[in-house]
């Protein structure tokens, strides 16, 4: 599209949804304010915060010059942090239940035999915490063993007895370490994180479904709202919440013909990790739904430096479900061995959950994607990539065993 066409945006609303994360939103909030400040300085725009307006979501309002273009944009976190809390209570003999659930339902899927033809970064993610935790249950039960052998050869049977006593202690303990030390390993984290969308195998749980519900209503308020846009951003597991989310609002009959123009940017997505099991029809239906529609734009950015995310895997076409009339999404690298300069790459690339992030944070070496000039920037997210092809390592290839996307 030339220049001459574009839709100058002077207000927008943007309403990101993160992936599985237990922390507050505010952790967003200051990442975007930091984040930005940098971007802003290596590019040369202006770009501030303020405190939001009273809303029914966690958020902030951001005033941007750039291009010579004054905007306005208010950020909304769609937050289900409460949601993820409570899936992470699990006991840890309950945590380690769900690690022979999980893999059982992986492995006897064939799903994750087919994730890995893919991507292995991913794959290795997933297979992290059980590694892991299987790692501290050995740990542990070596220590177990040598109170039981040491407590022996000290004072005979008796002294067997005590040690296997003080081992079954020492174990408890060390499990316990290990858990309350999950901020540094992410063993506990992971495993959660898998298990949720593994304990339905791929269909989204009741709670979780109705907070969507909750954020569909949100989008489509901003829909009748004087703004020039409405994007909505998913990152990581966000991304197919997201897509289903969009595919309700479409369905529904709530996006006016002559009302803001609607942008979805997928970043970093994992979509295959939950359409290729067994029973996530839903989610397979709502990407074979929403990548033939015209009532709005989706651009997926991955990159293969994070190994977290299926790196320019288009989740439609990989998932098997991509129609005759297919148009989304858009698929392209934000390249982060060449948008990072060489310092900056060698001090993030072994930081692989920093990584997964790097798609909202600034680049020093930036190309054509910056997430602050995408959220608040005078050009609209069809306009600024209309021209732009996909990255020429798309992999497309249907890869899912499971297609079907009716029960």
């Amino acid at each position: 599209m030339s220049s001459s066409h574009q839709k100058t945006v002077a207000r927008r609303r943007v309403f990101y949804i993160p992936g599985y994360d237990p922390i507050h939103p505010r952790r967003y909030r200051e990442l975007y304010r930091k984040e930005g400040a940098v971007q802003a300085a290596i590019t040369g725009y202006d770009l501030t915060l303020k405190p939001a307006q009273a809303s029914q979501h966690y958020g902030w309002q951001v005033e941007a010059t750039i291009d010579g273009a004054n905007v306005h944009a208010d950020v909304e976190v769609l937050v289900w942090s409460d949601i993820v809390r409570d899936s992470m209570e699990a006991s840890i003999p309950g945590t380690y239940l769900q690690l022979a659930r999980t893999a059982w339902i992986y492995i006897a899927s064939g799903a994750l035999r087919r994730l890995m033809r893919l991507r292995k970064g991913p794959v290795i993610a997933a297979l992290y915490p059980v590694g892991m935790l299987l790692g501290q249950a050995c740990v542990a039960m070596l220590l177990w063993y040598l109170c039981w052998r040491v407590g022996g050869a000290v004072s005979g049977a008796l002294g067997a007895w005590a040690g296997i006593a003080l081992g079954a202690v020492a174990f408890a303990v060390v499990l316990r370490w290990f858990k309350a030390k999950d901020g540094k390993f992410f063993a506990y984290y992971l495993m959660h994180d898998y298990a949720y969308s593994a304990a339905s195998k791929g269909a989204h749980p009741p709670a979780l479904e109705e907070r969507m519900q909750t954020f569909q209503s949100s989008i489509a308020a901003a829909l009748t709202d004087d703004v020039d846009e409405v994007l909505v951003v998913g990152h990581s597991s966000g991304a197919h919440l997201a897509v289903s989310i969009l595919s309700d609002l479409i369905r529904a009959g709530r996006v006016p013909a002559n009302g803001p123009a609607l942008g979805f940017l997928s970043l970093g997505q994992v979509v295959p990790m939950v359409s290729f099991l067994p029973d996530a029809y839903r989610l397979r239906a709502d990407l074979q739904f929403l990548s033939a529609r015209d009532e709005l734009t989706w651009v997926d950015v991955t990159a293969p430096g994070d190994g977290c995310a299926f790196a320019l895997c288009d989740p439609v076409s990989v998932s098997g479900v991509a129609p005759d009339d297919k148009r989304w999404p858009l698929v392209f690298s934000a390249a982060f061995t060449q948008t990072l300069s060489p310092e900056r790459w060698q001090e993030l690339r072994w930081r692989f959950f920093r990584l997964h992030f790097q798609y909202l944070c600034a680049f020093d070496r930036p190309k054509d994607y910056d997430y602050f000039q995408i959220t608040a920037g005078p050009v609209t997210l069809a306009d600024r990539y209309a021209d732009r092809p996909p990255s020429k390592s798309l992999i497309d290839v249907p890869a899912s065993k499971y297609t079907s996307v009716a029960a």
